[in-house]
Parts: C-alpha cells; sequence; structure tokens
C-alpha cells in the first residue's frame, strides 16, 4: 500500500514522537539560516495544513516529512522571486494579511536517513501535489536545493543547472525526479538561502579552521562561505533552482 498524508492539522500528536529520526537530513550549517529560522518553528501554528508526514499504513512508520507553504505567485519565471528566503517570508505575509494564495510552494522534503534509497522522493512529491490540488490550487513551484551540487561548489548554478547526462536528463539526481514526474526547470537562484554568523560559528558547523580571510570550500557546502577574520563573520548564500510544476485539477466531485 501506498505511504498515506498526514497533516499536523489532523494528528500533531506525531510529532511529538519524532525523536532524532530527522537527525542528519542537514548538514549543521544548514540549519542555521537567518530568515527560515525567523519563520520555520511557526509553520505548524499558521501553516498547519501544509506541514504532512508519509506513514506506513501497514505498521504507522514515519517515513517523511514534508514542508509546503501557499504563496502568490503570478505566473511568470520573474514572480518566482529570489528565492527560499523571500518564499517564507511572503508566505507569512500573504496569511497576514488575509491574501488568497494562487500556487503552494515546497520548502523542504525530508526523508530520514534509515529510510533514504527508498524511492520516497518521488512519493514525496506526489503527496506535495496532492495538497496543492485539493487547496485547488493549479502549480507546485519549488526553490530546490541541487542533491549533488554540493560536489562542485566552486560551479556557479547558472552553470550547474544546465548540466545533463547523456540521454539529455538533468545531472543533478534530485532535480531529475523533479522533470521526470512533469516539472519544468525555471530561473536559477544564485542568493535563495542567507547563513551568516562568526568565525567561531562556522568552524563548529563545518569542523574546519578559517586561519585568514577568505573565499572557502567546506564539507557538503553548495556555494563557498566568505570568512572575514577582521570582522569575525562568515556569510554563505546558497543557491537554488526554481522548479514548476503543473497540478490537475480535482475531478468534479472529486
Amino acid at each position: 500500500m501506498d505511504p498515506g498524508i498526514v497533516r499536523y492539522s489532523e494528528r500533531p500528536e506525531l510529532w511529538d514522537g519524532l525523536g532524532d529520526l530527522f537527525d542528519g537530513v542537514w548538514p549543521e550549517y544548514n540549519l542555521h539560516g537567518d530568515v527560515l529560522n525567523y519563520y520555520w518553528h511557526r509553520l505548524y501554528d499558521v501553516f498547519p495544513e501544509w506541514q504532512f508526514l508519509l506513514v506506513d499504513p501497514a505498521d504507522q512508520t514515519i517515513l517523511a516529512e514534508g514542508h509546503t507553504v501557499p504563496v502568490a505567485w503570478d505566473g511568470t519565471d520573474e514572480g518566482l522571486g529570489p528565492g527560499i528566503d523571500a518564499t517564507i517570508a511572503g508566505a507569512f505575509a500573504l496569511r497576514a494579511a488575509g491574501g488568497q494564495p494562487t500556487a503552494a510552494s515546497a520548502l523542504a522534503a525530508e526523508v530520514p536517513p534509515r529510510y533514504q534509497g527508498r524511492g520516497l522522493a518521488p512519493v514525496m512529491l506526489t503527496a506535495m501535489a496532492a495538497l496543492t490540488r485539493e487547496a485547488g490550487l493549479a502549480h507546485l513551484i519549488a526553490p530546490v536545493r541541487p542533491s549533488h551540487k554540493d560536489r562542485y561548489p566552486t560551479i556557479p548554478i547558472e552553470r550547474y543547472a544546465r548540466w545533463a547526462r547523456d540521454d539529455g536528463s538533468p545531472l543533478d539526481p534530485w532535480v531529475r525526479v523533479h522533470v521526470r514526474m512533469g516539472a519544468r526547470i525555471g530561473p536559477v537562484i544564485p542568493k535563495s538561502l542567507h547563513i551568516a554568523g562568526t568565525v567561531a560559528d562556522w568552524e563548529s558547523w563545518t569542523r574546519m579552521r578559517f586561519p585568514e580571510t577568505g573565499d572557502y570550500v567546506f564539507p557538503a557546502g553548495l556555494a563557498t562561505v566568505r570568512i572575514d577574520r577582521e570582522k569575525d563573520t562568515g556569510e554563505y548564500w546558497e543557491p537554488n533552482i526554481w522548479i514548476i510544476h503543473e497540478v490537475s485539477p480535482l475531478a468534479a466531485g472529486g
């Protein structure tokens, strides 16, 4: 049987027992986004119907967690915005103003390490599309974090996004999953997620030393981090790629 979708609005108690299930999904540095962290903990209160778990119906095992938000999008590539930071901030602003969403945006699809490699990625996207469809929205957009970009941190995202395999499909595995499901690749986002901290912060997050000012490659980084020893700062902008899914409407009576 296919995994079931359980929204936070339906069974919030399920989240109480997650424990360390999702530890290791993200590298440590990626947990310190300036804008993202400001809003993230509020997703469950403000958008409870858009946060969900994939649950195995046979034994109620929790397989994955998805985060989405309703957003205002004018349907143009230019209107997609500058990335995940702007997208989550815009979703909260739209809700606070009582505005009407015109699309849904994926924020994260999290599969615990123990369940990775089981083909859950397309299942997560299907679940996100289902939530989008049930809300009466026609598009699911996503500022996608390319899963193999960390192997090429010095390559600009504009070039990386165009890389393809011999069969013409995208080189990046996560982008390829989206495309195989009928999505199209939109604009690249050079500065999607901002993470800043002290030099000590970055040394703790990366388990590296940064002896002098400069741009550094670091483990799991999709781009380099700019370290300024004199100002005691480390600044990183994570690049993403916009992906657009068209969602078929519910059939009459569905």
